[in-house]
């Protein structure tokens, strides 16, 4: 019987975390949020609502709920029963309501009406803990952060980063790994790779540029031919999930709601 293999030392561990990331830089240099916003206001919200659904549905709803009530003051005003239904779209509509009035009060109320920077401010928030916290952060103030979403923590746990599978012990076990400096596009990367190829039904193994460094290679297709079609956005040729993705995204801009295609 073989023996299994005996964990690998820290050091190794980085190594390949970090050889991990610049191989997604170059299979991604173009990865961004994939959620529209043209402000702090905007990403905050458009992020507490993307919870359980979505980044396109969340973008095929928010301009009409921004173009009602572009700010805090406006939203925390806003008669609930006309924010339900134009947030419908998005499910949980009921709570996401109470959850982006509440912080817009807040806003409104503690912070002059504006987004503040700080973490510690962030998750006081109504509807805002450290995922929702350290997006707005790290694109919209600029501060690193690491955004464990449900893709991040099924990579790293593929990678063998880590076996946790609390998030926030899997933001400090992987901040560990890498500088403060690479945490906000890291995230980026990862969660493009697992939209775009690592699935977590149905990995496109024989299709996925990181393979040969990848310890749990084979869970998913192995064929290249049968892995391509399993490919997602622009992967595919197919629409992403931005209405208005950035300048220098290779693929197509994703319908607003209702519209065919």
């Amino acid at each position: 019987m073989k023996k299994p293999k005996p964990p690998q030392s820290h050091t190794a561990l980085v190594r390949q975390a970090r050889r991990i990331n610049r191989e997604l830089a170059d299979v991604y240099p173009y990865a961004h949020p994939e959620l529209d916003f043209e402000n702090p206001f905007q990403l905050l919200v458009a992020t507490v609502m993307s919870a359980q659904t979505t980044d396109l549905r969340v973008n095929q709803t928010t301009p009409a709920l921004f173009s009602r009530y572009p700010t805090p003051e406006d939203l925390a005003a806003a008669n609930p029963e006309e924010v339900e239904e134009l947030i419908r779209p998005t499910g949980f509509f009921r709570a996401k309501t109470r959850s982006i009035m509440g912080l817009s009060a807040a806003l409104r109320d503690d912070f002059g009406g504006e987004v503040p920077g700080r973490l510690e401010d962030l998750v006081k928030l109504p509807g805002v803990g450290r995922k929702t916290a350290f997006v707005v952060l790290g694109n919209a103030f600029g501060v690193p952060g690491i955004t464990v979403d449900t893709h991040f923590g099924r990579l790293v746990r593929r990678w063998k980063w880590t076996e946790e599978t609390d998030p926030d012990k899997v933001e400090a076990v992987v901040g560990g790994l890498f500088p403060k400096s690479d945490w906000t596009m890291l995230s980026h990367r990862v969660i493009f790779h697992g939209r775009r190829i690592c699935h977590a039904r149905k990995p496109a193994c024989g299709a996925c540029p990181i393979a040969p460094l990848c310890p749990s290679y084979g869970e998913g297709e192995t064929d290249p031919d049968k892995a391509r079609k399993l490919l997602k956005y622009e992967m595919r040729g197919m629409p992403g999930q931005r209405l208005n993705p950035p300048p220098d995204y290779p693929g197509k801009a994703a319908p607003p709601l209702g519209a065919a295609g």
